[in-house]
């Protein structure tokens, strides 16, 4: 059932109900509970067949991109401390390292995907921050450090 709600939390909130889905016939994905949600969804489950990498070969290269990425964080010791001295761990910073790929420009298309799929690339917590705040909020200032040095650590 976790894997039902991360569906519905970070797939149909954000991309609506897919048309299909390609699975490698993880149970996860073929339980019950999951079949019967993709039936009232509409959505079909089709699967990838073994030993057949080309069937999976996007997903693999976006999965390898991510762990080098992640190899760069855990090298350069990527956690951060705020100001109340709360250590965040390259897990924290996950999202970081989506939006940081999401917008940047990809070396086999030359496109940048959020681009391709959104038709707009947002906008980066470092596009328009301001400098020199006098009042600014400490946990604010943190925030926008740990996005940077996330999005900076990414992009190397």
């Amino acid at each position: 059932m976790d894997i039902c709600l991360l569906f519905w939390n970070n797939i149909i909130s954000t991309c609506g109900v897919p048309k299909i889905i390609i699975s490698d016939r993880d149970p996860k994905l073929t339980c019950e509970f999951c079949t019967n949600l993709y039936e009232i969804l509409g959505t079909k489950l089709a699967f990838s067949t073994a030993y057949h990498p080309q069937t999976d070969a996007l997903a693999e290269r976006i999965i390898q991109t991510m762990e080098n990425i992640l190899k760069r964080f855990c090298a350069y010791g990527m956690e951060y401390k705020d100001h109340e001295g709360y250590t965040h761990d390259w897990v924290t910073l996950l999202p970081a390292v989506q939006l940081s790929y999401n917008t940047s420009q990809h070396s086999t298309t030359g496109k940048i995907p959020a681009l391709v799929e959104k038709g707009w690339k947002p906008l980066l917590p470092v596009d328009n921050s301001k400098k020199n705040l006098l009042t600014i909020h400490p946990t604010a200032k943190d925030s926008h450090e740990m996005w940077k040095r996330a999005c900076d650590t990414a992009s190397k």
